[in-house]
């Protein structure tokens, strides 16, 4: 598995052994993220439905700003 991080791979290594957190917020059906912080506070996001699946990286920066947007609506 691997994902991209500004055109750069997260080799499965980097993301092998993380504690995954599930949001609190799961629909009925299981569909939830997860979320983990990588070892250069990175933060991952993958779907728990699907871990082996695409993973998301944010900077600390941009996972702020994702927050603060959800937050906000």
């Amino acid at each position: 598995m691997n994902a991209s991080e500004d055109g750069a791979r997260v080799q499965e290594s980097h993301l092998s052994g993380k504690r995954w957190h599930r949001s609190s917020h799961c629909g009925a059906n299981g569909a939830c993220v997860e979320v983990a912080v990588l070892d250069d506070d990175t933060i991952a996001m993958r779907s728990s439905q699907h871990p082996e699946s695409s993973v998301l990286i944010f900077t600390a920066a941009e996972w702020a700003a994702f927050l603060d947007g959800l937050r906000r609506g």
